[in-house]
């Protein structure tokens, strides 16, 4: 743990130095101030609190700004570590791999924790100055906030992988851009032209709810809107994330963590000096 800590500490203070602390609460703070203002209208339609319609849409900007964020803190990890020609003196260290891929997860957890706090926080002041009741929101703004963190895990673990894969921060930075592009974008975009060819055949009733559990993104907006009483609020998955058992996507959610730094860890351990 000492060991772990150490790394960690280092990490962060490399973060910090890099602004990258400042950029991720400068995002989040701005874009969940955004969402919060632009997304109070339906309100009154649906008949929820202003706090629990401003989950539904911080849920909608997660999806897409916290893996963005995890992929750039990542990319460099290793291939950096190389690149700079740190990589063998930090094999040197008594800490295994896995140790200082640990380490190296903490302090990014806690950048992106520090930004989640900054905008999710804001939002929730902005949703009660203008709500006083907007208190029985609060469950499903916590359960935004871990979720978006294991979010933010498997993207950090997945971009630790593409950086042992490149060796080169470049080419690494290429892989991460791909990776949330085709994960975050692309990946629903080809799921709902397949239900469209399907019309309503064998890949919508049973290939397309696993499908969606597959991808840690829709897993973890699947988990959130259906646990939300705005449910409605947010279009496209409101009604699959009605349809299906809120276990199946918050097991997705707990998984992908674990999966991705396996997945790092491998990939590590193939790194040569």
């Amino acid at each position: 743990m000492r060991r772990i800590l150490a790394t960690a500490r280092t990490e962060f203070r490399i973060a910090f130095r890099n602004r990258w602390v400042a950029i991720a609460i400068g995002l989040m703070a701005l874009f969940a101030l955004v969402l919060t203002a632009a997304g109070s209208a339906p309100t009154g339609v649906l008949g929820a609190d202003r706090l629990s319609v401003t989950v539904a849409s911080l849920t909608s900007l997660a999806v897409y700004l916290v893996p963005l964020l995890a992929l750039l803190m990542a990319f460099d990890a290793i291939a950096g570590e190389a690149e700079r020609g740190t990589l063998p003196l930090l094999l040197t260290y008594p800490g295994s791999r896995v140790e200082i891929l640990i380490g190296k997860l903490l302090a990014h957890l806690i950048v992106l924790a520090l930004a989640l706090v900054a905008g999710y926080g804001l939002a929730a002041a902005a949703a009660f100055l203008a709500d006083p009741g907007a208190a029985s929101g609060l469950p499903a703004l916590f359960r935004l906030g871990w979720t978006s963190l294991l979010l933010g895990a498997t993207f950090l673990g997945a971009g630790y992988a593409l950086s042992a894969l490149a060796r080169r921060p470049s080419g690494a930075a290429g892989l991460a851009m791909g990776l949330w592009l085709g994960a975050v974008v692309l990946y629903d975009l080809a799921l709902l032209a397949a239900v469209v060819a399907d019309g309503g055949g064998w890949f919508t009733t049973d290939l397309f709810p696993l499908a969606l559990l597959a991808n840690p993104a829709d897993a973890f907006r699947l988990f959130n809107l259906a646990a939300s009483e705005a449910t409605a609020a947010a279009t496209g998955v409101g009604g699959a994330a009605a349809a299906m058992p809120l276990w199946q996507s918050a097991l997705s959610v707990l998984l992908w963590p674990l999966a991705a730094l396996a997945l790092s860890s491998a990939a590590f351990r193939k790194v040569t000096p």
